[in-house]
């Protein structure tokens, strides 16, 4: 599906992009933007348009003389929210996950312990509107409305440690809460024991409990560690 308001350049992407981040095109391989346009349909000016966003996630470089060479997967920008979701499309599906949802165990946990000191009268209230959410959508296979409620409550724990190191890592938590979703990387519902744990996240915070927090959160994210090993392995 071509993300909304990209035009041209956008539906070449959404092509082109997956292939790259699926091993279609290697490392070290040569794209000709006149043989691309052309596959595409496309003028070369939408062709260049769409290298340059390539170009600005590290996927490629343009060589004048040589082309558009594909970048060696380390060069990659692999925080770039529609990096993640390539690979997430692709076969590089079960690698991705374990590495973000490793992210996750390394940050959140402590991102909890911050938030706890550092959390406001208003982010307080936006997580037990999350948790709430979560605990309405979380039977009868509505996975969807309760990823909602889930991508939201993890963007606030990150805002709420007062990081804004953290606070920017929002999309990439969004992207493989998402991924997980949306690939069938979950139970037709969500574990109880994960929704109780959010719940009593979101009264750490509250009560300032940092150390209980850290603790929860960490439950949480060892427990997706867990689900991958027996849904993703």
């Amino acid at each position: 599906m071509s993300t909304p308001g990209r035009g041209l350049h956008g539906r070449v992407l959404d092509t082109l992009g997956p292939e790259i981040t699926g091993g279609g095109y290697p490392p070290g391989s040569v794209l000709r933007t006149d043989a691309l346009a052309q596959r595409f349909d496309v003028s070369r000016s939408v062709m260049r348009e769409a290298v340059r966003v390539l170009e600005s996630m590290h996927l490629v470089e343009s060589r004048r003389r040589v082309g558009v060479t594909v970048r060696p997967k380390a060069e990659w920008n692999v925080y770039d929210p529609q990096v993640i979701r390539w690979r997430l499309a692709g076969s590089d599906r079960p690698h991705q996950l374990r590495s973000l949802t490793v992210l996750r165990s390394a940050v959140e946990p402590v991102a909890a312990g911050l938030a706890a000191r550092h959390a406001s009268a208003a982010h307080c209230a936006e997580l037990t509107e999350c948790t709430l959410g979560m605990v309405a959508t979380s039977r009868g296979h509505q996975l969807e409305k309760y990823l909602v409620h889930d991508v939201a409550f993890h963007r606030v724990i990150l805002a709420a440690s007062g990081n804004e190191m953290f606070a920017r890592l929002g999309d990439v938590v969004a992207e493989v809460l998402t991924g997980r979703t949306q690939h069938e990387v979950m139970f037709e519902d969500p574990d109880p024991a994960a929704v109780t744990l959010h719940v009593q996240v979101a009264e750490a915070v509250r009560a300032g409990d940092a150390a209980r927090a850290e603790e929860l959160t960490r439950e949480i994210t060892m427990g997706a560690l867990q689900e991958l090993d027996i849904l993703a392995p």
